[in-house]
């Protein structure tokens, strides 16, 4: 096969005669030429519009995906479990909230007051302008738990200051209770009061050691406080007669009863109905002596009558 090469800078056309193995050698040698021009356009072109990642790089990159993945399922059960103990907390607070106002209400009824001045039953009431906080209105989880920490304290605070404040008012009111306080009798007046006196009887001057309630046979006769009686039936000179220990070195007696209502080791309550009035012992008629006893000594009833008064 014959070649003619014509160029300006030849001269003359120049004629290439190639044989069948040259021109096989000059066919490959094209071939070759051209596939490394299109590999090299080809990477060129993925370079300038493809990824331009390695498969290198993008398993790290895969591998670094995987760990932002786990990072933030630990991160997500981690606040899950934060969420159960802040439920867990709020219960216990809630709980402690419910006793508290059980004990609000027990106070309220011992210190008699009105319901409608302490309600517990309703959100109590609240007002003042609304002032945005300086670094921002986001709170985070620390800062939740230690604001239901500092609650918590709080309430353990006013729980102390309430259980002493119920046991200064379960004090006073026991103290009042067991304190010998009011007339003896339902109905009836003092006939004789605590003092010298002209003895009924003998007609000379005597040592009255109570005071005497005149009134109607078989009148209720009660306890002018709380305590345990400590005799019940007849005693020289007072006939039918009980004996009421109410602690603190007190004790009253109620004498010249017709029926005793009660026996040795009963407790009773001020204003409990003990015996009924009568005319046993040493008495002219029916009637009541009543005796205040402290630390063993007769005083005088009157005092703890006008207590009751005031």
């Amino acid at each position: 096969m014959n070649v003619v090469i014509f160029g300006t800078g030849l001269g003359r056309p120049r004629q290439i005669n190639l044989t069948g193995f040259t021109s096989g050698l000059i066919a490959v040698a094209v071939i070759g030429v051209l596939a490394t021009v299109s590999f090299a356009g080809g990477y060129w072109f993925s370079y300038e519009n493809g990824s331009g990642v390695s498969e290198t790089e993008f398993g790290a990159l895969n591998d670094e995906l995987n760990g932002q993945q786990d990072m933030i399922s630990s991160i997500r059960k981690q606040n899950e479990d934060t969420l159960d103990a802040l439920a867990v907390r709020i219960a216990q607070l809630n709980a402690r909230i419910i006793r508290l106002d059980a004990l609000g209400r027990r106070l309220a009824d011992m210190a008699d007051i009105d319901d409608s001045e302490f309600d517990f039953d309703s959100e109590p009431a609240m007002g003042g302008p609304e002032e945005p906080l300086l670094h921002g209105s986001n709170v985070a989880i620390p800062e939740l738990v230690g604001s239901m920490s500092l609650l918590n304290d709080q309430l353990a605070d006013r729980e102390a200051q309430l259980w002493v404040l119920e046991n200064v008012l379960m004090n006073e009111n026991l103290k009042e209770r067991v304190y010998p306080q009011g007339r003896p009798v339902t109905a009836g007046w003092i006939s004789s009061y605590f003092g010298k006196r002209t003895d009924p009887f003998t007609g000379k001057l005597a040592n009255h050691t109570g005071i005497d309630f005149a009134g109607k046979m078989g009148a209720d006769v009660t306890a002018v406080a709380d305590g345990v009686v400590t005799w019940s039936g007849d005693r020289y000179g007072y006939g039918v007669m009980v004996e009421i220990n109410h602690g603190s070195g007190y004790a009253t007696r109620y004498a010249h009863n017709s029926e005793n209502l009660v026996a040795v080791g009963d407790e009773v309550r001020k204003g409990q109905v003990i015996s009924r009035m009568g005319k046993s012992g040493r008495a002219t008629g029916p009637n009541l002596h009543f005796e205040v006893l402290k630390n063993g000594q007769r005083v005088n009833p009157v005092n703890f009558i006008r207590d009751a008064a005031k």
